[in-house]
């Protein structure tokens, strides 16, 4: 996840086809750095660029807008099993499924092994037990393994690195990899850039492979987050909006925005 990120590339040429990189990843990684602001504490690689945040006050809090939108799954989920998180951050996402629903597992999967560590050391990750499984691995790996398939009500992929050249995996060969990986009723959610000509190659791509694909409205400096479906499906307004008000009362997320943003913003 990268804020403040308007003109990152605006000199630059967006790749084309699947990359080197998802064929066969050689890890170099940009170092991980820290800064603090107003109780809020980030993550960077190296730039100043935020990667995930952490109020220090409520560690288990989604701080970023872009991240509790992340959760928009659930509006048509309420009791997961099994939830995956592609790309750890801060750790904001994995603690929050991890402490919001204590019946479900949670799996984590970073390929980074200072990012995990931070995480635990920094951001309040708690240890690996029963119910969580943070995973030092590349995420194609992971989703390729077919031990993997069918195992998943939500995946949430969330896979940058400090280049900002769009989503570090986005081929249709990834996307049907996380669409197996889903049950026959699951979802994933993702952020994008809206205002990067990786978004539509992604949009494009999750139409292909799943069959629904939403967006909520632009947050931050540009990130939009998508949500696909496995099956296809028509909202049902009444019933999201009651489920929305369930969530706010249980969780304190905006859900109610997110119907709204669900219904104005279809592809």
């Amino acid at each position: 996840m990268l804020i403040k990120r308007k003109s990152i590339e605006a000199e630059s040429n967006y790749r084309s086809g699947p990359s080197a990189a998802e064929k066969k990843r050689k890890p170099k990684f940009a170092p991980v750095t820290l800064s603090e602001h107003d109780g809020v504490r980030y993550l960077h690689f190296g730039t100043e660029w935020v990667q995930g945040a952490m109020r220090l006050r409520k560690p288990d809090w989604l701080e970023l807008e872009y991240a509790q939108q992340m959760m928009c799954w659930m509006l048509f989920k309420d009791q997961p099993q099994h939830i995956l998180q592609l790309g750890l951050g801060t750790g904001a996402l994995t603690k929050f499924c991890y402490r919001h629903f204590p019946n479900a597992k949670v799996t984590a999967v970073d390929l980074n092994p200072a990012v995990i560590m931070i995480c635990e050391s920094m951001f309040k990750l708690p240890a690996n037990d029963e119910r969580l499984q943070v995973l030092e691995m590349d995420a194609m790996d992971f989703v390729c393994d077919p031990e993997n398939h069918d195992q998943f009500d939500a995946l949430q992929v969330d896979l940058y690195d400090a280049t900002a050249r769009g989503p570090v995996l986005d081929s249709t060969e990834f996307y049907q990899a996380c669409f197996d990986c889903l049950k026959a009723d699951g979802m994933l959610t993702v952020n994008l850039f809206g205002d990067h000509p990786s978004f539509a190659k992604n949009i494009k791509v999750l139409r292909y492979v799943f069959g629904t694909v939403l967006c909520l409205p632009e947050v931050h400096d540009g990130n939009v987050v998508a949500i696909a479906f496995k099956p296809r499906l028509k909202l049902d307004l009444d019933l999201l909006y009651s489920r929305a008000q369930q969530i706010q009362e249980s969780s304190k997320l905006p859900a109610k925005k997110w119907v709204d943003g669900l219904t104005n913003t279809q592809h």
